[in-house]
């Protein structure tokens, strides 16, 4: 796995490469934290956060990238695929934003749906 640098680096020179629309009013840009993120729903902390899209009255819109959970989840992938991990991550939290300036949620349905799937798995598993 890249380091912590090269990884928001990389994050960044991707980002760079997406249309300028895409961060209309998104005030607090890409955030990369260095740790990980359990979903709080998971079941047995096997559910990690990748990325995250805030709206916040105080802080405004961003986007913030868990270095840590990339690292836990894909810490044998080659840097380009990596890379790739990185930016289909960032356009999902892209669409969140360009969907909340839409007043539209169907990402958000999305997501809700996928969490389904992942719990009733879970608890046919347990």
């Amino acid at each position: 796995m890249i380091d912590y640098e090269t990884f928001e680096n990389m994050a960044q020179e991707i980002a760079d490469t997406f249309p300028e629309d895409f961060f209309r009013e998104l005030n607090g840009g890409i955030i990369v934290k260095k740790g990980s993120r359990i979903h709080p729903e998971a079941v047995q902390h096997d559910l990690f956060i990748l990325g995250e899209y805030h709206r916040n009255r105080y802080l405004g819109r961003f986007v913030v990238l868990y270095y840590g959970s990339f690292e836990r989840c894909f810490s044998w992938y080659t840097e380009e695929e990596l890379r790739e991990k990185v930016r289909k991550v960032l356009l999902h939290e892209f669409r969140h934003h360009l969907e909340s300036l839409a007043g539209e949620r169907d990402l958000e349905i999305e997501d809700a749906r996928e969490l389904s799937r992942y719990l009733a798995k879970r608890q046919d598993n347990v």
